[in-house]
């Protein structure tokens, strides 16, 4: 049960801790930030798709074919993959190949698979 002041306060008994996380927590534009990429991850089509860029870059065509999915369903998908950086693409002639856009993305997917399969 949380201690309160006389005026509504909240009794603050671990001073130097507060000011600790207060300083330490990001600006909240930053976790907003934070938590709309989460929003990206929280899709299953496209952490399929992350998960096998994680093993070879790919093109739209190869990727609809490993998913049993439409290359327009797929070519959404990455549309929204790609403005949230996390994906890029090389385009090799007429063919565009997309891969995880740096090492940042691919520890994220390969750590929350670690955590899943634990």
């Amino acid at each position: 049960m949380e201690k309160r002041a006389e005026h509504g306060d909240f009794l603050r008994i671990h001073d130097e801790t507060v000011k600790n996380v207060m300083e330490a927590v990001p600006a909240d534009q930053t976790l907003y930030e934070l938590a709309e990429l989460f929003k990206v991850f929280g899709d299953f089509t496209r952490i399929k798709i992350m998960s096998l860029l994680l093993e070879a870059e790919l093109c739209v065509g190869d990727m609809a074919q490993l998913m049993g999915m439409s290359q327009n369903a797929v070519s959404h998908q990455l549309r929204v993959l790609k403005n949230s950086e996390l994906v890029k693409f090389r385009r090799e002639g007429k063919v565009i190949f997309y891969s995880l856009a740096d090492s940042h993305v691919k520890r994220i997917i390969s750590q929350g698979l670690e955590h899943v399969n634990e």
